[in-house]
């Protein structure tokens, strides 16, 4: 009887044991996988966000020399030759479709492809109404240029800050999730040490039972 009940305790113990070493290993790959998400949304960071912003601010820097080109190619006094100004006005066109295609082919969120496309559609605009002034007599260029192509080259700046903008709002929204798997391994580590708090009160609890038992045990054989 008394053997049937030390066995009794001991499967109890033992079973309980098996249920914290569960826990363990479950909190452990829960761990894992929480830091796991931590690093991708770091490397989601910099590959997705810091380098494309990069990109769109060489995308703005090219412009703005685009810009430059054609002022001088009709507004200012020292005229340039048409050739002189498609010869750069192209080699920018190159360095924002390089841009462009880079930015691309990151990790784009549905807003972002939208705004990407709006971009893309302005830069198209604006090339065939630069090309067209170019093409024409400096006094027609000029008109074609004051009309409508400054106001494209406006709306392609506009589509290049909605899209930073939007960027940055993803960015901000990669940021919380990070915060939030951070904290879940706080918790995770919380559990840990409670689980390692109970199985010390466990391990006491058990060395002091058999300490009971052997002295009941000592105490009988005396008698």
């Amino acid at each position: 009887m008394k053997f049937a009940f030390s066995l009794k305790n001991k499967v109890k113990i033992a079973f309980l044991l098996f249920c914290i070493m569960c826990c363990t290993l479950l909190i452990r790959f829960l761990e894992d996988k929480s830091v796991k998400k931590i690093n991708e949304s770091f490397i989601s960071m910099y590959n997705d966000r810091l380098v494309p912003a990069t990109d769109l601010y060489f995308v703005a820097e090219n412009l703005y020399h685009k810009n430059a080109v054609l002022q001088d190619a009709f507004i200012t006094d020292n005229a340039v030759p048409a050739a002189v100004s498609v010869g750069k006005i192209n080699h920018h066109n190159r360095k924002i479709d390089s841009a462009i295609h880079k930015y691309g082919l990151t990790l784009l969120v549905k807003q972002e492809k939208s705004f990407l496309n709006d971009l893309k559609n302005a830069l198209f605009v604006q090339k065939e109404l630069e090309n067209k002034a170019l093409s024409l007599s400096r006094t027609e260029g000029l008109k074609v240029y004051e009309s409508v192509g400054r106001n494209a080259a406006n709306q392609t700046f506009d589509k290049l800050s909605a899209l930073i903008k939007i960027q940055s709002k993803v960015g901000d929204e990669l940021i919380k999730d990070s915060k939030i798997f951070v904290s879940g391994t706080k918790v995770y580590s919380t559990l840990q040490v409670i689980l390692a708090i109970v199985i010390g009160i466990m391990i006491v609890a058990i060395i002091s039972a058999s300490n009971a038992v052997k002295i009941q045990n000592e105490k009988f054989n005396l008698n």
